[in-house]
């Protein structure tokens, strides 16, 4: 139970206030703090351009702004700024869905095919009995990240109806309802179960039922005008030391298949009044029940070695589409979002009524992870201060025993394969889910390029009696083992080579069957 809860009036005028603040930034001690470890971290990790919000006591005290929208551009972020939030987008999907149960549109035991008579998964047990709040809550039976080479990288032609076929071909690597392991597949089928009750396509239905009502404005949702929207942050990747930007989008940006699941962009203003809804109980936009729906953990999730130190947390799970934890005795709820050159952030401690967005335009997964526990201890256990340096030297101490535990396989010594010892690998293959990949001819060697995925195109090269993927493009990042069938004439498959890739990538889920030569 929140343990301050301040009249609706005053609430209402502190959340309305949210606009305001670009024109009159914040001051005083959360100001100051702030922007000493933004700073802190912008050069410790050396961040193309970052946005930060603080909350407190429905008041935002804190916006800090550093860097560019594209590196070398000139152009700075700004409140703003158009940044991708990723997978804080599934708690707006989430929220949707929520507002739609308030409506008497759904009920979240309702069977998904009630809303969906075309979806399958792998078990027709599991089809028949998954309800709609299963598919919030990451417990489907699936390995961690199925299917996401649909979604991933992108641009690809796989749409919703793809993936909603493609789930009958993933096999569980679990029983359902078991246990946790985060997927992205479910919520873009939570976003179709939205558009069923709702009656109209999901980015109509979040922009009438979440944007326009909370005044989210800068935000974008399904397709939209570059022309229209305000500064965007383009995405980069780090390239010999260097922050490399994404090419500038321009004319109409295309409606993503992984919207409901990763795809909605917000400016740091815009998530400053997502977040000021949630940590004000009385807000009118979600009844109270489905609040509380939305903030109960439904899914155990486990207890790290680093949350156990760091924080001295004791319970972690999985609402619908928020993290759920104990940090230093204070209830927080959660979560973050990664894609492509794209880190951000949201951390609510609901009982101080404090809230901090975080939004990056870079590869920044440990410098989100320390400034937010730089920002977030403030408030939890301000005493010891403990720096961005502190947390920044425990990730490096972290990933170090990690690579001494599993080190990356040694893979320099590779070498173009040649058309001759590959000759029992060539051919078109097919994946029930992922579709043709052709292992064929390529110059003096052998190309291997998937029909749907573009980007996933590569040369295949030899290391000592492996083979191995080597990928044209850079921002394609992890490398893939190929097993070739064996002697039963099972599979072609792939494999990760660093163990350290994004789940993503999951190769792993991938079985091809010969379909006929290369032309």
């Amino acid at each position: 139970m929140l343990r301050f809860l301040p009249p609706a009036a005053a609430l209402a005028a502190a959340f309305f206030a949210i606009p305001a603040i670009a024109a009159d930034l914040p001051s005083g001690p959360a100001q100051a703090f702030a922007e000493k470890a933004v700073d802190e971290v912008v050069a410790r990790y050396d961040l193309p351009g970052i946005a930060v919000g603080v909350i407190e006591d429905g008041r935002v005290t804190a916006v800090v702004t550093r860097g560019e929208l594209a590196a070398g551009s000139g152009e700075p972020v700004t409140p703003q700024a158009l940044f991708n939030i990723a997978s804080n987008s599934k708690a707006m999907t989430a929220a949707v869905l929520a507002r739609m149960v308030d409506r008497g549109r759904l009920r979240w035991d309702d069977p998904v095919v009630k809303h969906l008579p075309r979806f399958r998964m792998h078990d027709p047990w599991v089809t028949a009995n998954m309800q709609v709040r299963d598919l919030l809550v990451h417990n489907s039976g699936l390995g961690l990240g199925a299917g996401d080479l649909m979604l991933w990288p992108e641009p690809n032609d796989f749409s919703r109806a793809d993936i909603i076929a493609g789930l009958a071909h993933l096999r569980p690597v679990a029983s359902f309802r078991s246990g946790y392991a985060y997927d992205n597949l479910l919520y873009v089928v939570a976003g179709e179960v939205a558009a069923a009750a709702g009656g109209k396509p999901y980015a109509q239905l979040v922009r009438e039922e979440l944007f326009a009502p909370l005044g989210m404005e800068g935000c974008r949702v399904g397709s939209w005008n570059v022309a229209d929207a305000g500064p965007i942050a383009r995405p980069h990747r780090r390239v010999d030391g260097r922050n490399l930007p994404a090419p500038p989008e321009r004319g109409v940006v295309p409606d993503l298949t992984s919207m409901a699941a990763g795809g909605i962009r917000c400016s740091l203003d815009d998530m400053l009044r997502w977040i000021g809804m949630w940590l004000d109980p009385a807000h009118p936009w979600l009844s109270a029940m489905q609040r509380q729906a939305t903030w109960t953990g439904h899914v155990p999730m486990p207890v790290g070695r680093r949350m156990r130190e760091w924080d001295n947390s004791h319970f972690h799970a999985y609402g619908y589409g928020w993290r759920l934890s104990d940090m230093d005795g204070q209830w927080k709820v959660a979560h973050t979002g990664t894609l492509s050159g794209m880190y951000s952030s949201v951390i609510l401690l609901p009982d101080l009524r404090t809230g901090i967005v975080i939004l990056v335009n870079g590869e920044a997964e440990d410098a989100r992870t320390v400034l937010g526990q730089v920002l977030a201890k403030r408030y939890t256990r301000p005493e010891p201060a403990l720096d961005v340096a502190h947390y920044a030297a425990l990730l490096e101490r972290e990933r170090a025993l990690r690579r001494r535990a599993e080190p990356a396989p040694d893979t320099r010594a590779r070498r173009p394969a040649t058309r001759r010892e590959a000759t029992a690998l060539l051919g078109i293959w097919r994946d029930p889910w992922f579709g043709e990949v052709a292992l064929c001819p390529r110059g003096d060697g052998v190309g291997f390029a998937s029909a749907r995925s573009p980007r996933m195109r590569g040369r295949l090269m030899r290391v000592g009696e492996r083979w191995l993927v080597d990928w044209d493009d850079d921002g394609v990042d992890a490398e893939a083992w190929l097993h070739p069938p064996g002697a039963d004439g099972s599979t072609l498959r792939l494999s990760k080579v660093d163990p350290e890739a994004d789940f993503s990538y999951d190769y792993q889920d991938l079985a091809f069957v010969h379909e006929r030569g290369c032309r």
